[in-house]
């Protein structure tokens, strides 16, 4: 049975370039690094960049994105750093917890998010989505 998320692999086009992204601006811990990728530590997860000899240049635009953890107490400076660099938005935020989402230098469609599983549900049995079920 699966336990959770174990990591995330990133197709990255500038190696370089992505690593001080993460490291610098949303405060990843480098951990390992060769020719073509790169280990980083954010709390308990693993991220690997992986350079992508193919170039990406348009990511499918649908709502598959990577949702990061971050305290409500740090959430305004962290927004302010993203939007200092500055990276593009491509979502309004219209459910609970404070969220912003933004895209990588790749394109990646990437949100830091207040909440948990718990709160959000919580929220939902006060305002339910059309048809939702709940299964406690």
């Amino acid at each position: 049975m699966l336990t959770g998320l174990n990591h995330l692999t990133l197709a990255v086009t500038d190696l370089s370039r992505s690593t001080q992204f993460y490291q610098e601006v949303l405060g990843a811990r480098l951990r390992a690094s060769w020719a073509t990728g790169c280990y980083l530590a954010m709390g308990d997860l693993w991220l690997c960049l992986s350079l992508d000899d193919h170039g990406r240049v348009d990511p499918r635009r649908d709502y598959t994105h990577y949702a990061f953890s971050v305290e409500q107490s740090n959430f305004a400076t962290l927004r302010g750093r993203l939007l200092a660099v500055p990276v593009e938005a491509w979502k309004d935020n219209s459910s609970e917890g404070d969220s912003f989402y933004f895209l990588d230098p790749d394109g990646h469609r990437l949100e830091v998010h207040v909440g948990s599983l718990e709160s959000r549900l919580d929220e939902c049995r006060r305002q339910p989505y059309r048809g939702m079920q709940f299964f406690d």
